[in-house]
């Protein structure tokens, strides 16, 4: 997949292509499902299917005092977007120099003289342009203009994806929600990774660099490899979950993952710790995580966290916790 940071580095004469814009932050099922009718739609034609997207969120720079906490990653949205099938994605560095220009002239430069666009995938109530002045009118006015087509899309997939999403639950609020980042969102927060994993299509994770600790884990005898907080991808709810760890070295572990403060030590900042289950003690110099960029994905929320009377109970707790995410991870 082509990958590029700017304008710039797209090579002239690029194209024709298919088109699509947007932020894409968790690449869930309904960004999947354009997505694929967007590279469906360019192998037809014989171009090339590339996504347009920002960096930083457009939020961030606009109203970052109130801006959404992100789901995933520049590194991890990058990932996923390629295993979509994607030709190439072209990430577009968001200022307010960038937010200044008329709808034409971010048109004409990206989609037009860069990307060469033969269509271009939008929803039904996209805004762009300065002021947010452009829209789905202002876009085939534009297509016409300078020859491209414009396909209006259900922007993300209405009823969500269809069957796939409409069995994620059965409750009348959420069985046709439309996939969203939103929705995401409010799942996280509630610690309801289950669910955040059938609208992502995948576990939800967080990638971060291992630091040292209080090492408190480790003197219980549950040594944890401790995120980092510039960690990126949405935390969610404090708590115990099952779940797996990927080093560097894309060797993937069970892990028994507490997200949180630990109440009952004082003094401990809020972060991510994995226990590894089933770690080599045997060759522990190879097990050296410190530093290393790490993947934690999250399967099922186990409890909620707890203040226990002492080390002595929440070693307890832990061995149960460890013996609960055999289960859930079926191993």
């Amino acid at each position: 997949m082509y990958y590029w940071k700017d304008l710039a580095e797209v090579p002239g004469g690029f194209g024709p292509s298919v088109v699509t814009i947007g932020n894409f932050d968790g690449v869930h099922q309904g960004h999947q499902q354009v997505l694929g009718q967007l590279i469906e739609a360019a192998r037809k034609i014989d171009s090339a299917a590339v996504a347009v997207t920002f960096e930083p969120h457009p939020a961030q720079v606009h109203r970052p005092d109130t801006a959404p906490e992100l789901i995933m990653g520049l590194e991890d949205r990058l990932e996923t977007l390629e295993a979509t099938g994607l030709d190439g994605v072209l990430v577009m560095h968001y200022t307010l120099e960038l937010a200044a220009q008329t709808p034409e002239e971010f048109v004409r430069s990206v989609f037009v003289e860069s990307l060469g666009a033969a269509k271009v995938f939008i929803g039904h109530d996209v805004r762009f342009g300065k002021d947010n002045s452009g829209d789905l009118a202002t876009m085939q006015q534009l297509g016409s203009q300078y020859g491209f087509d414009v396909v209006v899309i259900d922007e993300f997939g209405t009823g969500a994806t269809g069957a796939e999403v409409g069995a994620i639950r059965q409750d009348s609020e959420s069985a046709n929600r439309r996939c969203s980042s939103t929705w995401l969102r409010e799942l996280l927060t509630a610690g309801d990774v289950k669910t955040a994993e059938r609208v992502l299509g995948r576990p939800h994770r967080v990638r971060g660099e291992v630091v040292r600790g209080a090492a408190r884990g480790r003197a219980l005898g549950f040594p944890t490899a401790n995120l980092s907080s510039r960690a990126t991808g949405f935390i969610p709810a404090d708590g115990v979950y099952a779940g797996w760890m990927t080093d560097a070295a894309q060797r993937r572990w069970p892990a028994a993952i507490s997200v949180g403060s630990n109440p009952t030590f004082e003094d401990v900042p809020r972060q991510v710790e994995a226990h590894v289950i089933g770690r080599p003690e045997e060759a522990p110099e190879d097990f050296d995580l410190y530093g290393q960029m790490v993947v934690v994905e999250f399967i099922d929320r186990l409890r909620g966290m707890v203040a226990y009377r002492g080390p002595e109970a929440l070693v307890g707790q832990m061995r149960l916790d460890v013996v609960r995410t055999r289960e859930v991870l079926g191993i």
